[in-house]
């Protein structure tokens, strides 16, 4: 039995199905589950509650913890250490292995162009130094010897099927395909990295299920050199076969526009990531799973075509 703590999001979802690779047992846990293979175990449960987590994870052989928060700081900051803490005693108690999927906003702003596994640690925002500690939260239990578990990390992700949760598709995609401009946050003349979420999936599946792989922390497979913000809308335009029009948004912009707009309000101390190379580096992973990541053109190709339909 492997179990995805967080089921309903794009991640959780596609990893369902790459898990049935390695098992028939797999149980989806979110506050309403659905079911994405025919065989799947539903668990309702929430994770802010230790009675639940453990119901969740008791059986289990390997843990996913996929879940995501609302983006906002209040409910990050209360909520996001109380999950760990629940999620690591209770693989604690029922001897289960933990796959953490994390982002990358706890790394030092001046490194972001190639960052890899060994990145400084220095959160610039109030956001990254709550997933700093969650993330030192895991492995100082790892450190301890009360927990075999491992952190996954992805660039900003896009793909086929993620709408709601993916920028790329809400500023980028979605404004093209309606006739209208894109809208890119920061410069568009920076590189920016994005995860294709059939990749970080098929790779989270397969690094919960090689035994070596524990306790340490991997970049998952993301295409090198990535396109600039300007590349990404004309590549985007391309395939949709209209103008690659776009407007960009200043951080003054942002930050107006987020006295109105909650969401934009979040963003303003996140926006470092968006005016200058943000550059992912996974060859720890795929020189020891050769493993090729999908072409962003491929991936460009696939998520626009799934938005077709």
């Amino acid at each position: 039995m492997q179990t995805i703590l967080g089921a309903g999001g794009a991640v959780g979802r596609a990893l369902a199905k790459e898990l049935t690779e390695f098992t028939g047992e797999i149980r989806l846990v979110s506050r309403s589950p659905e079911k994405v293979n025919p065989s799947d175990q539903l668990v309702s449960a929430d994770l802010l509650n230790l009675s639940d987590t453990r119901k969740s994870v008791a059986g289990a052989s390997v843990a996913y913890l996929t879940a995501g928060l609302r983006y906002d700081l209040d409910v990050w900051q209360e909520s996001w250490p109380k999950i760990m803490q629940n999620v690591i005693t209770a693989c604690n108690e029922h001897d289960c292995k933990l796959v953490f999927f994390d982002n990358i906003y706890m790394y030092d702003e001046n490194y972001l162009d190639g960052m890899d596994e060994e990145t400084p640690v220095n959160p610039p925002s109030k956001k990254g130094e709550i997933r700093a500690r969650i993330a030192r939260m895991l492995m100082e239990a790892v450190d301890a010897g009360e927990l075999t578990a491992l952190i996954a990390r992805s660039a900003d992700f896009y793909g086929p099927n993620i709408k709601d949760t993916s920028m790329l598709t809400e500023t980028v995609i979605n404004p093209l395909r309606e006739g209208k401009k894109a809208n890119w946050l920061g410069s568009a003349d920076v590189k920016h990295s994005f995860t294709y979420v059939p990749d970080a999936a098929k790779a989270t599946a397969l690094l919960g299920n090689t035994e070596d792989a524990y306790n340490q922390i991997w970049h998952l497979p993301t295409a090198g050199d990535p396109p600039t913000g300007k590349e990404w809308i004309e590549a985007i335009a391309n395939e949709l076969g209209v103008k690659p029009k776009y407007r960009t948004a200043p951080k003054f912009v942002v930050r107006l526009i987020g006295l109105f707009d909650s969401v934009m309000s979040e963003i303003v101390e996140m926006y470092y990531q968006y005016d200058r190379d943000y550059v992912f580096n996974s060859t720890k992973f795929e020189k020891r799973f050769d493993f090729a990541p999908t072409p962003y053109v491929e991936g460009i190709r696939e998520t626009v075509k799934a938005e077709r339909n």
